[in-house]
């Protein structure tokens, strides 16, 4: 019996949206750049994506929404959408923390990976994680940091990936060199397929979050960038 989970990122100004359930994957998907126009496009997205699929909102069984670190603003739309669509169908619902959405893409590396999320003011959030045999595992709490506090921190090559425009990898190459493995553009976008995929496994494995008390995470929220 197939399970269909909604997932929302809005976490920052790339939104992206997706269905997946455990017999196609991720079988629809729309990623673009928002420019924080998050009100106005969330929901017209959302509903283009279940007409092209033929389904309802009453078809989805769960739904993933991204926790942050991200913009303020983003955050709480895409937590609102999400909690309102759990509460109008009684479905569950289950918080992923976006840094772990950006690198449950590279995850398969044999390499440690550091996830980054811009935050404003010469900051970006971040956080490092490491393949565990055939599974992955967080090695540091999510946290800000500037590229200075980044390259004391990183000792053998790790893949850098996520927000990571051209003056970054610039930054991160000169203070690291070899140590700084810089990801692909197009494998750095943050894709709602991946959340759906997290959220998926988390709901199949009968994990669920409390609709009242789930929050966004923010990292000293009054620094990150809305």
């Amino acid at each position: 019996m197939s399970f269909t989970v909604l997932a929302i990122d809005t976490a920052t100004e790339v939104a992206s949206v997706a269905l997946y359930d455990g017999k196609k994957g991720p079988w629809a998907e729309s990623t673009w750049h928002t420019s924080m126009n998050h009100t106005v496009e969330l929901m017209p997205t959302i509903v283009l994506m279940l007409e092209r699929q033929g389904i309802t909102v009453e078809q989805l069984d769960g739904l993933a929404v991204a926790l942050g670190p991200g913009s303020f603003t983003g955050l709480r739309i895409g937590l609102s959408v999400a909690k309102g669509l759990c509460l109008s169908l009684g479905i569950p619902i289950v918080g992923i923390p976006t840094l772990d959405i950006v690198a449950y893409a590279h995850y398969g590396q044999g390499l440690p990976i550091c996830a980054i999320i811009q935050a404003g003011r010469g900051r970006i959030c971040v956080a490092f994680y490491e393949r565990l045999g055939a599974d992955w595992q967080r090695l540091t709490d999510y946290h800000l940091a500037t590229v200075e506090e980044l390259s004391a921190q990183v000792e053998v090559p790790t893949v850098f990936c996520g927000e990571i425009e051209a003056s970054l990898s610039e930054a991160l190459q000169a203070r690291m060199g070899g140590r700084a493995v810089i990801a692909s553009s197009a494998s750095s976008v943050r894709r709602a397929g991946y959340l759906a995929e997290l959220g998926w496994q988390r709901l199949q494995s009968g994990e669920r979050d409390d609709l009242t008390t789930l929050e966004p995470l923010y990292l000293h929220h009054s620094s990150i960038s809305d």
